[in-house]
């Protein structure tokens, strides 16, 4: 069986660390891949709020997950802080790759982890459409 391998960029523009919460432990005593999802998820908020922004107000319109993939390499367990560092991949006229690396320290070592890439597709609510992504957007994904 093939396994899904992402490529994270070298370059990574955003560090937000995330608490491990009980809820987030599964029957197998460590962090549920349901529960990883929704780290990477509350770290792109965190990273969008850096420049208030969310996911439903961004300059004018919102964002929708594409797709996503998720590589799990180690256990995450209660106690743990994961940093999800963020990185920027391609950017087209209406969408943009959102990369992530989830680690943790752990006896002066930082374990990773999981690997994962969002796409994300802006959006007007309104109008019910794809849209271009805005010009202050690409600015950031560009910095």
């Amino acid at each position: 069986m093939s396994r899904t391998r992402i490529e994270l960029p070298e370059r990574f523009i955003a560090a937000i660390n995330i608490p491990v919460r009980i809820t987030d432990i599964n029957y197998g005593n460590h962090v549920g891949n349901d529960a990883f999802v929704a780290i990477i998820h509350e770290a792109r908020m965190q990273w969008l709020q850096q420049y208030g922004y969310t996911e439903l107000q961004l300059e004018g319109i919102g964002l929708i997950m594409a797709d996503l993939s998720v590589s799990f390499k180690n256990e995450s367990v209660y106690g743990d802080v994961i940093e999800v560092k963020i990185a920027i991949g391609e950017l087209s006229r209406v969408s943009f790759e959102l990369y992530y690396l989830l680690s943790a320290k752990r006896n002066n070592a930082v374990i990773i982890l999981a690997n994962a890439k969002t796409g994300m597709v802006c959006y007007d609510y309104a109008a019910k459409k794809v849209t271009a992504v805005p010009e202050k957007l690409k600015a950031i994904l560009n910095s």
